[in-house]
């Protein structure tokens, strides 16, 4: 562990306003392990991998599985950290979602189920502040559809039906933020994606379609990027469209949050490669901090060490397999202190 001050405490001095909240994503079964150490020592803001997803909770009619979810409300207070529950209706849903004889009906039912149960659990829970309604909606600038046969990438959600808007919404995402609201009020609402703030068509898809939810009457609190990124990505052209998307948010009252922040080391694991990790890391960060003054800006890294969690081969960690800090760690250190 660094001997100086945690990246939390930095925060806590640096922001004492709370317009910028830095976490990292680790799963229930890392609690108290060394990486779980990591994680309270660094972060005052936690999203758990997979513990929320219906994958997990309810992966078929029949079966609740609470035991992962449940470990956490006790651990945020015991740790004074907030936590984001990464539960979206999206592509990552049960198998059972995704057969292909699953009907309109049968989807509605599942989606209300699923939401309604996590909603109404976690709500008063103390450190529970944000939700991802939905996820993934959109790919490459038209609404994520079922794909036959297609198990691993295809939102199901889709063929419950449209609505006779401009756009055809899809029916599914209107109604998870219906049953957010109805039954998670104490929550902050995120519209969560994957795709590069470059993709235009999709981005701007995903702007109309939260003024579509707000005419709707519903609440939309904040937008999520899933930043994914090569190392290599941190261009000037890359970060002016990063810093375009966060002014619209903060334009339109809306949080914006790095919601998965990975780098990743594909073509290599030199100390070039770890110092461009590190600069990519540090880049889209200072673009944060450089607007945190016109709304929250949140930072959530989807890794904590390269021993663990996804993609462990392309190294995209603050902290090595030993969990020794990288480059990349001194670098959003640098970042938090100098802003």
């Amino acid at each position: 562990m660094p001997e100086n001050e945690s990246l939390r405490e930095i925060v806590k001095e640096k922001y004492p306003d709370g317009s910028v909240i830095i976490g990292a994503t680790i799963a229930a079964r890392s609690l108290g392990t060394k990486t779980g150490m990591i994680l309270d020592r660094e972060f005052g803001y936690v999203t758990p991998e997979n513990d929320f997803k219906q994958t997990t909770i309810h992966p078929d009619p029949r079966t609740w599985n609470w035991r992962l979810a449940d470990k956490w409300p006790q651990h945020i207070i015991e740790n004074k950290q907030i936590l984001r529950m990464h539960c979206p209706i999206g592509p990552q849903c049960s198998k059972w979602t995704k057969s292909d004889n699953r009907t309109a009906q049968e989807l509605i039912v599942n989606e209300e189920e699923f939401l309604t149960e996590v909603c109404k659990r976690y709500n008063n829970k103390q450190g529970i502040e944000y939700m991802d309604v939905v996820n993934e909606t959109v790919i490459d600038g038209k609404w994520h559809k079922n794909k036959p046969g297609n198990k691993k990438w295809e939102c199901p959600w889709y063929i419950i039906g449209l609505d006779k808007d401009r756009n055809r919404t899809p029916l599914y995402i209107k109604k998870a933020f219906i049953i957010a609201e109805k039954y998670a009020p104490n929550l902050k609402f995120i519209y969560n994606h994957h795709e590069d703030p470059t993709k235009y068509k999709s981005w701007n898809l995903i702007k109309e379609t939260i003024s579509y939810l707000r005419n709707q009457g519903l609440r939309v609190d904040g937008i999520g990027w899933q930043a994914h990124v090569d190392n290599n990505w941190a261009t000037k052209d890359n970060l002016n469209d990063l810093e375009r998307l966060i002014r619209w948010a903060h334009a339109n009252n809306l949080e914006f949050h790095v919601t998965e922040a990975s780098v990743w080391l594909k073509h290599g694991h030199s100390k070039k490669d770890f110092e461009e990790q590190a600069f990519t890391y540090q880049a889209i960060l200072k673009v944060l901090l450089k607007n945190h003054s016109t709304g929250r800006v949140g930072w959530n890294t989807w890794h904590v060490d390269d021993g663990h969690g996804w993609r462990r081969k392309l190294s995209p960690a603050l902290f090595d397999a030993a969990y020794r800090p990288k480059p990349a760690y001194f670098a959003i250190r640098n970042a938090l202190e100098n802003n």
